[in-house]
């Protein structure tokens, strides 16, 4: 991947207003849809922070859609290249390509969330709660593709970077805020397809739906648009993965009266 890189000596950017100027860099970023710039620019905004106060909640953001939308379109083209063991080889080789994007991506901003942000002394527990959700995905998004020894460690920490930022979201967020919906939504997503475990996913998604729904009215612009998608979105997994177990049941029934039938 090819990024624009800025010398802040040659340009004579002066270190302290470093970090500024970076943030204004991803703006523009975004902007142009240069993610991966933008993924480069946020890089040097955490490494500032990492000596001095944490990312506000602008930066925060930025750091989030940067690397969603650079993972995000990788994944979206690893999906659509398939999975076919038999495809020709140069098919499998592209495809490989795009994996090794996909790991760098995912490592690069792994790297800066568990040794700079999470560890941050700064860090206040909402912001901790951010950055445990975000290394939670993108360790999920590790576990989809990786094969080998690495998947079961990068399918134990996804799940326990959730963990933790899930214990503190109950404990310091309303049902209702989209960090703590967004975070339900995305752990039970781990749960289902990751980790197998579906009755705890929908257990979760249910919970968080239920708890959510109630308090629904106390919703203000501008978590009102956030909050109400999310819902949708839970509603929308807990209907496809209960539709899902009800055929499965009805698959199993199906052959259990056809073994009675046709005793061995």
């Amino acid at each position: 991947m090819s990024v624009f890189k800025i010398d802040v000596k040659a340009f004579k950017i002066d270190p302290a207003d470093a970090r500024k100027h970076f943030q204004g860099l991803a703006h523009l970023a975004e902007i142009a849809d240069r993610h991966e710039d933008m993924c480069a620019f946020m890089r040097e905004v955490v490494k500032a922070a990492a000596n001095g106060p944490d990312l506000d909640f602008d930066e925060r953001n930025l750091l989030s859609v940067a690397y969603k939308n650079a993972v995000g379109a990788r994944r979206a083209s690893w999906r659509a290249l398939g999975s076919d063991s038999a495809a020709p080889p140069t098919i499998a080789r592209f495809r490989e390509f795009v994996e090794r994007e996909l790991e760098a991506l995912c490592r690069d901003v792994l790297d800066l969330l568990e040794n700079i942000l999470i560890p941050h002394e700064r860090a206040t527990e909402e912001a901790r709660v951010f950055y445990q959700k975000m290394a939670g995905d993108y360790y999920r998004y590790l576990a989809e593709f990786i094969v080998g020894p690495e998947l079961e460690t990068y399918q134990t920490k996804s799940a326990e970077f959730y963990e933790k930022a899930m214990n503190t979201a109950q404990a310091i967020m309303e049902p209702t805020d989209p960090v703590r919906l967004g975070l339900a939504l995305n752990y039970s997503v781990c749960l289902y397809e990751i980790l197998k475990d579906r009755d705890r996913a929908c257990q979760l998604a249910r919970s968080a739906f239920d708890e959510a729904i109630a308090r629904v009215e106390t919703l203000k612009e501008p978590q009102y648009k956030d909050g109400t998608l999310i819902l949708q979105l839970l509603r929308d997994n807990l209907t496809l993965w209960t539709n899902q177990a009800d055929e499965a049941d009805a698959q199993y029934s199906n052959q259990q009266q056809i073994g009675d039938q046709h005793p061995q």
